[in-house]
């Protein structure tokens, strides 16, 4: 059995590049970019107005000019116009292109108006209320770097500079397993000795999130069978998530049969609650990764968003991010075992708070549905004092 920190190191060191694909811009939001967006110009790409009132030439005021006669208005969408004179202005509307000539903006909350004249109530500063062109971002520069998850705010950047199609890394094959003659479909009504599917159910609807549509495969408690529907899975996914079968039991038959088709042991056992019978292996040959978690639905749940989610975001080039929490209460730690402790966490003060969820057991799918998270507890013999930061991983 190896600790928590090392079966982590060791799902991060197996990552696969699954290569590029192109998709429609509407079709990218939470995929991660595959290549630099550059600016296809400048940004903004021309002098704009930022308020809406009169264009004039500075010049003007500086000789004391303080009336001026309207000679047009300008909207956003207009091909550039031209002040005539410094005695004249231009009506112009936020968004609008800068006119030639003119070189200062004054907002009509500091003008009067009557009969196409304008008269202004505040002296300006020069070049005031202009957004100038490039000043955000210059032809060429890079807006988007590679790795970047899209999401709405980023659909906006790839529209603005015409990225109708963009590249983004592919996502992994994957078909979610599970195992046991206990399990009913859930349109069934269970006997007294079963019970239905959810495993495989809530890890579909997780993956749904990340924008994968996974596969999804049971297999009875039959070591011929399991060998036999694994090595076909094996041949057309390139992750096999299963749930249930790596225990001790006499009928699980997974951790055998993975080994019998030439998928190499990383670990199996991690010390850990709840979780621990976690058997991870790879095919580096055929680029397969196989994620075993134990069959109970907190033990699943735990795992899959612990190893399997940060395992997708370093594949996929994403930088592996810790959020933390403060624990609101104190908590005693396992001598031997790090817990993943459910809590609920809410912010307050502009601190995300943590407070624990007391559940029946890594079989608890009540408190599980309560959780939005899981806290991080290590190995030791002191209570943790309330106040201590956490490492915090986030539910989906």
């Amino acid at each position: 059995m190896i600790s928590f920190d090392d079966a982590f190191d060791r799902v991060l060191q197996h990552t696969l590049d699954f290569g590029d694909e192109t998709v429609t811009l509407l079709k990218s939001t939470g995929r991660v970019l595959s290549e630099d967006i550059k600016a296809d110009r400048d940004f903004p790409p021309f002098n704009r107005s930022t308020k809406d009132g009169i264009a004039v030439a500075f010049t003007a005021i500086e000789k004391g000019i303080t009336r001026f006669k309207i000679e047009g208005v300008l909207s956003a969408g207009m091909p550039q116009q031209t002040l005539s004179t410094d005695t004249n202005c231009l009506e112009i509307m936020t968004g609008a292109v800068l006119p030639e000539q003119a070189d200062t903006i004054i907002m009509y909350e500091e003008t009067e108006i009557k009969d196409s004249w304008a008269s202004i109530t505040k002296t300006p500063k020069k070049g005031q209320n202009i957004h100038r062109q490039g000043t955000d971002e210059r032809e060429g520069a890079i807006l988007l770097e590679k790795g970047t998850e899209i999401t709405a705010a980023v659909i906006g950047v790839l529209a603005s500079v015409g990225k109708k199609d963009v590249i983004v890394k592919k996502l992994p094959k994957i078909c979610v397993v599970s195992t046991g003659n206990e399990l009913v479909e859930i349109d069934e009504t269970p006997l007294p000795h079963q019970i239905r599917k959810s495993n495989s159910l809530s890890l579909y609807a997780a993956l749904e999130k990340v924008k994968i549509t996974p596969t999804l495969l049971h297999i009875a408690d039959d070591k011929s069978i399991i060998e036999k529907e694994l090595e076909q899975a094996l041949s057309k996914f390139d992750v096999l998530m299963l749930s249930g079968g790596v225990s001790k039991g006499k009928f699980d038959f997974i951790p055998d049969a993975l080994d019998k088709l030439g998928i190499a042991k990383v670990f199996h056992r991690v010390a850990q609650r709840p979780g621990k019978p976690f058997w991870f292996g790879v095919q580096k040959e055929k680029q397969k990764v196989v994620f075993s978690f134990p069959g109970n639905p907190v033990s699943t749940f735990a795992n899959y968003h612990v190893y399997f989610l940060p395992w997708l975001k370093k594949s996929l080039g994403v930088e592996v991010k810790k959020q933390s929490v403060i624990l609101d209460e104190p908590i005693q730690p396992h001598p031997l075992l790090t817990l993943f402790v459910q809590v609920t966490s809410q912010w307050h003060e502009g601190e995300l708070i943590a407070k624990t969820i007391k559940g029946n057991g890594s079989g608890d799918l009540v408190s599980l549905a309560l959780a939005d998270g899981f806290i991080c507890v290590a190995q030791g013999d002191k209570e943790i004092a309330s106040g201590t930061v956490l490492d915090f991983i986030k539910a989906s």
